[in-house]
């Protein structure tokens, strides 16, 4: 079953020197509880596709679908809801709040959103990604690979079905990378959620199921050629 899907999808922005054609009619499909990387060169459009997956943005033309949903479909604060409790997002620059201790930032989410924190699952995602000992550290207290785990942990922490990942490396030297990347393998498969990462970095891109490449905001090749 398809989690994620884009059906002719364009983004396109009105500039003094010309039109730019961010997305220029991408349809994907990816399967529920697939492991998936976006690759290809600056300004390709992979980050505006990662943008449109996740609801933050709109497209000027085509649909897309997430879990059934048309996500173009909804008001602003529908909206809002449908990515609180459907996706999680991580970002390169982590995005943790600094005045929050490790705990804080993961249950931030659930907290937002009034629900309660399932401990026994929170226990299971805590110890995948070794953050026991932290529980209690400020964000300035830890390592670029360390906050990069607590930012996958506070997006698994919603149950999401969807998890999408801007560059969740750029910051990070290979062999921290590396792992970070081999953690969200492990997790995607232990907590059953598909997860899509964008990422400029080949060997990354090896890590996941398929590769889907973008070049001139048009598919290039990824998932017909790539899967495995």
């Amino acid at each position: 079953m398809n989690v994620l899907e884009t059906r002719g999808l364009k983004k396109i922005y009105q500039t003094p020197s010309g039109e730019v054609r961010a997305l220029d009619g991408v349809s994907i499909s990816i399967e529920d509880g697939a492991f998936v990387s976006i690759t290809g060169s600056s300004g390709s459009g992979k980050t505006t596709l990662l943008n449109m997956l996740g609801g933050l943005d709109y497209p000027t033309e085509g649909e897309v679908i997430v879990r059934g949903e048309d996500v173009g479909n909804l008001r602003n604060d529908e909206l809002t809801v449908f990515r609180r409790r459907n996706i999680g997002f991580v970002f390169q620059n982590y995005n943790l709040v600094p005045v929050l201790n490790v705990y804080e930032n993961i249950v931030l989410p659930l907290k937002l959103d009034g629900r309660e924190v399932d401990e026994m699952f929170l226990e299971s995602i805590i110890e995948t990604l070794k953050l026991r000992e932290k529980l209690d550290s400020m964000p300035h207290m830890l390592s670029g690979g360390q906050q990069q785990r607590v930012a996958i942990a506070r997006a698994l922490s919603t149950k999401p079905a969807v998890i999408l990942a801007d560059e969740p490396t750029g910051n990070l030297d290979s062999v921290t990378g590396t792992e970070v990347v081999g953690l969200m393998k492990s997790s995607a498969a232990l907590f059953h959620q598909t997860i899509v990462i964008v990422t400029h970095n080949e060997e990354i891109a090896q890590m996941t199921d398929y590769i889907i490449r973008i070049e001139d905001g048009k598919v290039r090749g990824g998932q017909d050629e790539e899967q495995q």
